[in-house]
């Protein structure tokens, strides 16, 4: 009896949506507009080659793109702000980049202490 409430209780769980269920997405988008922004300051101080610039922004991009489609609630402040992070052109500038990381952070933080 027990051991088959524990499984009905993990199934339930790992069935879970809303923001706790999208908050390794929101940490995903988050970090990948950190690399990102980074990728993109150092293209533009000549620092990378052209070939990894152009693989690592493409690659950055389709990630953040995944991570949205991800989401259990489309609809959320933060799948907004993750839209918006994987419409970003390729060479976006950096402080943009940072910034949607900081709002990602921001939203990360709110959802993790609730």
């Amino acid at each position: 009896m027990r051991a088959s409430l524990f499984i009905v209780l993990s199934l339930l769980g790992a069935c879970s949506k809303g923001p706790q269920a999208d908050l390794q997405y929101i940490s995903e988008a988050r970090s990948l507009a950190a690399e990102w922004a980074l990728v993109n300051q150092q293209a533009a101080e000549g620092k990378l080659t052209d070939t990894y610039v152009s693989a690592m922004r493409t690659s950055l991009s389709e990630q953040a793109g995944n991570a949205v489609n991800s989401l259990t609630e489309p609809s959320a402040p933060y799948a907004r702000e993750m839209r918006a992070l994987a419409g970003e052109p390729l060479d976006a500038a950096p402080a943009d980049l940072n910034a949607r990381s900081q709002r990602l952070k921001q939203i990360e933080d709110q959802l993790e202490s609730a």
